[in-house]
């Protein structure tokens, strides 16, 4: 296929809502511009975007399909993505490497949740942005609704380059750019060009004269000439509003019918003529802080921004080439792990269709195979230019569930099967929870969580069951206890003997040493699961020898590892060591450490032993109007509110919340606010339990 240079190649991601036509569009660019001979459609499960059986099976897209079309000598790089935030992932990833972004818009509804939830993400890229209303030609379509609500979203720099009018039964396009009107017969295509209507002139023009004032608004050039005429013309139009996406400061409107084939042409020759390309963005920033310029002189420089396995293919790793170009056979360092990868194969993807070639220059996106080393967010660079690439920050994950094998001869299978779901999908995490002995999947929603159920039963050949994860308590005392323990067993020839007394007491960092006692060392101990052990020797007389007080204080940490309440670590005790007794061939080692883990226990228990939880900071963003739903529930699972923002139309509740309260929180706030709410949380500290819920847990 032709090789493009990088001033023709475009690069943009379709985003949007559930079911505002993202497939479709992508679908009907491809046939406008013939590179297929028949539209598919996604009812029909045959479109090129579409292609995986569980995308088929539900009906909606699920991965970030890259796929890639061509007009007017230049190449378009489309990426279809999902519009549910469950697989933001694929979202995230896509609007990294798109030049330009396409948000999708119904125009039966508008600005929708997904949309706005996307936008968050495209705000913080900065990315230049345009808005495409489709489905113009649905009975229930309202385009004035939709572009006000285009406004709420980005603000007064929405402008309108066209707007759908019907007349004498046909559905028209005004196009105020161009100043001119397309007509299309009810199958779409290529429509009729012609003058605007005489009872649309003083519309068009009074958008067409705002469009100017937009595009001037951005050059400073195109200003003063603005000045000077009073005008400006198509090119100088083109100039501005080109310069504008790039500032993140003007948002072009577009309206189209996807499914019947009308406006996509002139939407392609926009993007073509006007959206921008990799070398008109900023350069890329590595790690150490460089600009990577898009640079076709310049030594390669590929970055990883999605992977995917396939059972016949194995790893197919999708790439943008961010400097210099690609060729078959190149060897690449991974900056991750110096490994080296050799590009054996050079494909552009149409969804699951491999097109050969031979080389790709900056800017473009491609794919290869059977990378050894290579993962999503890896950097793949030249020898002459070893760099990291400005990983993809992925969102925190909102659900997490306990997974296991059914089949438990399955669990290793099962353990390299998410490893590998992993590295397609960073916004699955996995983890191994050693206190709890779990292996903790946490990833987006249930959504989410259904479609990796689907992949390890349908691709990996594992029946996965998912719980409810373990919370990590913690155990400690509230006041100070004594107890003494002998242990004697005698079972012929040498036996065990050790008697230890010990005191305990609740620690906290800024406690004075003990009182009463003679004390004669001590020993801090920084528990690998939080808090302190501080052992003192107060032995007088030698009634213990030295060398068995490290066999007592082991003793203790055995108990402290599975406490007596819950099974859960113990946290936060100064124990001291005042008297005993030993036997001269009697006692040993594991004497001591026996008699010293039952005095322990027994004094813990008698110390009114108090469960401690982990308490997550929570940051809940919700709609103004939906707050009280939000606080209600908040309430309802022991949360403290600590603080509340404004953030233009949304309210920021800031809380502590206990993590055993938190399951199923994500799903209830989806439900609560229709989707609009979203939250991260983090630990915060271990708090004590109420008694009422103690009592409950310890019962169990």
């Amino acid at each position: 296929m032709k090789i493009y240079d990088d001033k023709h190649i475009k690069n943009v991601v379709f985003v949007g809502a559930h079911n505002s036509g993202k497939t479709t569009l992508a679908e009907t660019m491809l046939f406008e511009a013939g590179l297929i001979n028949r539209r598919g459609t996604v009812e029909n499960k045959n479109t090129v975007s579409d292609y995986h059986d569980i995308e088929h099976e539900r009906g909606n897209s699920i991965f970030a399909t890259p796929l890639h079309t061509e007009w007017r000598n230049y190449k378009i790089n489309i990426i279809d993505t999902p519009g549910l935030d469950d697989f933001i992932g694929e979202i995230i990833s896509s609007i990294r490497v798109a030049d330009t972004i396409v948000t999708v818009l119904n125009a039966q509804h508008g600005v929708e949740v997904g949309a706005e939830i996307i936008w968050n993400y495209i705000d913080k890229y900065h990315k230049p942005t345009l808005f495409v209303i489709n489905q113009i030609d649905h009975i229930n379509a309202k385009f004035e609704e939709s572009f006000k609500s285009i406004k709420n979203l980005v603000g007064n720099n929405a402008v309108q380059i066209q707007y759908p009018v019907v007349i004498d039964g046909s559905q028209c396009i005004v196009d105020v750019l161009k100043m001119k009107m397309y007509k299309f017969s009810p199958e779409g295509g290529k429509p009729e060009k012609l003058e605007i209507p005489d009872d649309q002139k003083e519309w068009a023009k009074e958008l067409n004269n705002e469009l100017i004032e937009k595009a001037a608004e951005n050059d400073e050039t195109l200003l003063e000439l603005f000045f000077e005429k009073g005008t400006l013309n198509e090119d100088e139009m083109r100039q501005g509003i080109k310069a504008g996406m790039l500032n993140h400061e003007l948002f072009p409107v577009f309206c189209v019918s996807a499914l019947n084939d009308m406006g996509t042409g002139r939407l392609m020759g926009f993007i073509d003529n006007v959206a921008p390309a990799a070398a008109d963005l900023k350069p890329e920033q590595s790690m150490d802080g460089k600009e990577v310029k898009a640079l076709k002189e310049s030594p390669t420089a590929l970055f990883i921004f999605k992977t995917v396995y396939q059972p016949n293919l194995g790893q197919i790793t999708f790439f943008k080439v961010m400097s210099g170009e690609v060729r078959l056979n190149d060897k690449l360092i991974n900056s991750r792990n110096d490994e080296t990868e050799v590009i054996n194969q050079l494909f552009i993807m149409d969804g699951k269709e491999r097109q050969p070639v031979n080389r790709l220059t900056v800017g473009d996106i491609g794919a290869t195979l059977k990378l050894k080393y290579t993962e999503t967010n890896d950097t793949l660079a030249s020898p002459k230019l070893p760099l990291t690439i400005k990983p993809i920050k992925f969102p925190q994950a909102r659900i997490k569930k306990a997974v296991f094998a059914v089949n438990t001869k399955d669990e290793e299978k099962l353990s390299e099967a998410l490893k590998k779901i992993h590295n397609q999908d960073p916004t699955v995490n996995i983890s191994f929870s050693s206190e709890a002995k779990q292996l903790i999947l946490a990833c987006q929603g249930e959504l989410h969580l259904a479609t990796i159920d689907w992949t390890l039963k349908n691709i990996y050949g594992v029946e996965a069951r998912f719980e409810k994860p373990k919370i990590a308590f913690r155990e400690t005392i509230q006041r100070s206890s004594a107890s003494n323990y002998r242990h004697k067993k005698q079972s012929g020839g040498s036996g065990q003997f050790a008697e230890v007394h010990l005191k305990i007491e609740p620690w906290d960092e800024n406690m004075e040493e003990p009182q009463g006692f003679n004390i004669r060392g001590k020993e801090e101990i920084d528990l690998s699961w939080g808090g302190k052990l501080v052992f003192y020797n107060c032995i007088v007389g030698g009634v213990i020898d030295l060398r068995y007080l490290p066999s007592i204080m082991k003793g203790v940490l055995e108990v402290m590892e599975e406490g007596p309440l819950t099974g859960s670590y113990i946290r936060d005790v100064r124990v001291m060591v005042y008297d005993g007794k030993m036997h001269s061939v009697d006692s040993n080692d594991i004497s001591f450490k026996i008699a010293g883990a039952h005095a322990f226990k027994e004094a813990f228990m008698n110390a009114n032993p108090k469960l401690l939880e982990p308490v997550l900071e929570l940051i809940v963003k919700v709609p103004e109007e939906m707050v009280g739903n939000v606080m209600t529930d908040l309430q309802a699972r022991r949360s403290m509110i600590q603080g509340i923002e404004n953030n233009n139309n949304y309210q920021v509740l800031k809380c502590l919340t206990p993590e055993a309260e938190m399951h199923g929180f994500s799903t209830d706030l989806r439900s609560l606010t229709q989707g609009r709410a979203t939250f991260k949380s983090s630990f915060s500290s271990y708090q004590p339990v109420p008694t009422n819920v103690q009592k409950e847990l310890v019962s169990h």
